[in-house]
């Protein structure tokens, strides 16, 4: 039998649909709301104006900021001691994904205990979760919509996956007028994390046809509208189709899980705490140069949403069109950068190599990979 799942939110998208955020805690039951964010969200004043629509629908709000770009274990539980002294009895995040993976980590353990390491993996997490709410602040991480939560290991320095159907928040509100506050380096970077969404899980060995759809529409909406998204920050349009991109990406992994690049990614990421999305930016070309035997049907479509002319070539050779779109795509929003410039180091290659084989993205990925080709990988990105 040829049966799959497919699992998503309640989604409310569109410009201004922040203002939905206290009607929507309101519906889930909550009393007085813990709401995550960090200091840029803070500062740009997406939570102040969060606060004011959730006092006026009658909510009490306590706010956790204390943590970094990839989030970490500690910051969690701190996080956790604050949400369990406050009296709170919801979750609400605004920002990118950092906040939402964060305030998802402390639903885990203020409901079930234990350490995260307890829960890396995949459905580990046994007890129902406060209610969520989630507002992203950036178009990449997808993680509104998702079944991840993507933590840092601070003892083992590597991130852990957790995966669950649990973490799949009540209600996303998509907002994008939230993008406008960001710069061009962090569009830029958030926009190839999207991207690495878009194309891992078209790819990925759990892919289905529901992915599929979310999948390719991302991947053309990133190849459309990325460039002017960074070019011109305050180009609505283009935000707005890059947060839709963003949306429909997460929808894709969420259900079809990812693969070697983001296997690979969360071990650099771990290590010397570089943005997730510029990881992604040095490695992706080469994981997908390493997949494309395995599946080059599939790279022709990439190629194809890429908006790439294939007609004519052979299979081969329209399936190599699509890494050449996406260099071209990185370069041309200047991430173009190895993983030495963003500060790697090759005695690190064979502890992440080891560490990537564990990690749950891979097993999906469309080709096996050995210990010494992951290596040889890293390497070439390097």
């Amino acid at each position: 039998m040829d049966i799959s799942k497919f699992v998503a939110p309640e989604i409310i998208f569109g410009r201004g649909s922040l203002s939905q955020i206290g009607e929507s805690v309101v519906r889930l039951g909550v009393s007085k709301a813990f709401l995550v964010s960090d200091r840029e969200v803070i500062s740009s004043g997406w939570v102040d104006l969060a606060v004011e629509y959730l006092r006026a629908a009658g909510l009490e709000t306590v706010i956790f900021s204390s943590l970094t770009t990839n989030p970490k274990d500690c910051e969690v539980t701190e996080g956790v001691a604050k949400y369990l002294a406050s009296g709170c009895d919801g979750i609400v995040s605004v920002g990118g994904g950092s906040p939402t993976d964060v305030a998802k980590a402390i639903a885990i353990l203020a409901s079930n205990g234990g350490r995260l390491q307890d829960y890396e993996g995949v459905n580990m997490i046994v007890t129902p979760l406060p209610p969520m709410v989630i507002v992203p602040s950036t178009a990449g991480a997808g993680s509104e919509v998702s079944q991840f939560t993507i933590i840092v290991d601070t003892e083992r320095k590597l991130k852990m996956s957790i995966i669950s159907r649990s973490l799949i928040p009540d209600i996303a509100i998509v907002d994008p007028e939230l993008l406008k506050t960001k710069d061009a380096l962090l569009a830029a970077a958030t926009g190839v994390d999207a991207l690495t969404h878009g194309i891992e899980s078209y790819v990925s060995l759990a892919a289905t046809p529901l992915t599929d759809i979310h999948a390719l529409k991302a991947i053309q909406l990133i190849s459309r509208n990325l460039r002017r998204a960074v070019a011109e920050r305050g180009d609505m349009e283009a935000n707005s189709n890059m947060a839709m991109a963003s949306l429909t990406a997460g929808l894709a992994f969420s259900n079809a899980i990812l693969g070697a690049a983001h296997a690979m990614t969360h071990q650099v990421d771990g290590l010397i705490d570089q943005h997730h999305g510029e990881t992604n930016a040095s490695i992706l070309p080469h994981v997908m140069q390493f997949n494309l035997p395995a599946c080059p049907e599939r790279f022709r479509d990439i190629a194809v949403a890429m908006g790439e002319e294939v007609a004519g070539l052979d299979l081969v050779e329209a399936a190599g069109r699509s890494i050449e779109a996406v260099r071209r795509l990185i370069e041309d929003i200047g991430l173009a950068k190895g993983l030495s410039q963003l500060g790697l180091r090759e005695e690190f290659i064979p502890i992440l190599s080891e560490n990537a084989l564990k990690d749950a993205c891979l097993v999906t990925n469309p080709r096996s990979a050995t210990r010494a080709e992951i290596e040889a990988i890293f390497r070439s990105a390097m």
